[in-house]
């Protein structure tokens, strides 16, 4: 999502309808899945700029990872599947163990 619509989306891929819609609040500029547990982890723009850890298939809001000052550009998940890298306009990386 854009910086206006601030939302992840999930689609019917075979009708092209919208199954649900969640507005984060902030830009949504990536999305990783857990390879362990039913979860999704956005990373977020404008206003927020963190990470945040939702339940699916609810998508209830377990933790928001906070610690960029910039919009978080990219999002890469360790090979073991436990640890997440960030990286970001604010020229850092970090690293997270949100998965673990």
């Amino acid at each position: 999502g854009g910086t206006g619509d601030k939302c992840i989306k999930f689609w019917n891929t075979r009708t092209g309808s919208l199954l649900n819609s969640i507005d984060t609040g902030s830009q949504v500029s990536g999305l990783q899945w857990n390879p362990k547990e039913k979860e999704i982890l956005s990373s977020h723009g404008y206003t927020e700029n963190h990470l945040s850890l939702w339940k699916y298939p609810t998508m209830a809001k377990v933790k928001d990872l906070k610690g960029h000052t910039d919009r978080v550009l990219h999002m890469a998940v360790s090979p073991d599947g436990g640890s997440v890298v960030s990286a970001a306009a604010d020229e850092t990386l970090r690293f997270w163990n949100v998965f673990a």
